[in-house]
């Protein structure tokens, strides 16, 4: 694994830099949308790029069951419909019962819409709560 760090500084209008080094090494050009996770609790932000221009993106968060296998359960329904996830962030929130996931994906492959995947998330055995929204474009 490659890691890459730099220092930037936040402009007057809450704008950042990513620097030449980074966005070359990640594939990020000028006028490509990358997509930024926030985790309030832990003050981290995760950036991810976008190759596609799509505006078919949404936000799913998910709350499910923390037992062996529940995650490729839920991965395995956005994947048999061809939705691309971009961006995931996944943690226990108490071990052994309970854990939850951020999930960005776009839907622009897709071959349903995103209330169908809704609905087979929720059939699962594993989810407690399910729910979307359309990402935010700035």
């Amino acid at each position: 694994m490659t890691r890459m760090s730099a220092l930037v500084k936040v402009d007057s209008k809450g704008r950042i830099t990513i620097p030449q080094p980074l966005r070359e090494a990640l594939g990020i050009d000028t006028g490509m949308y990358v997509v930024l996770l926030a985790d309030v609790e832990r003050g981290e932000i995760l950036v991810s790029p976008v190759a596609s221009r799509s505006h078919n993106i949404y936000e799913f968060e998910i709350e499910f069951k923390d037992e062996p296998g529940a995650l490729a359960k839920i991965l395995n329904v956005f994947a048999k419909h061809n939705a691309d996830i971009i961006a995931s962030k996944c943690a226990s929130i108490m071990r052994g019962e309970t854990a939850g996931c951020t999930i960005i994906v776009d839907f622009e492959r897709a071959k349903v819409e995103p209330d169908t995947v809704l609905r087979e998330l929720e059939k699962l055995d594993i989810t407690n709560i399910v729910k979307y929204k359309k990402f935010e474009t700035y």
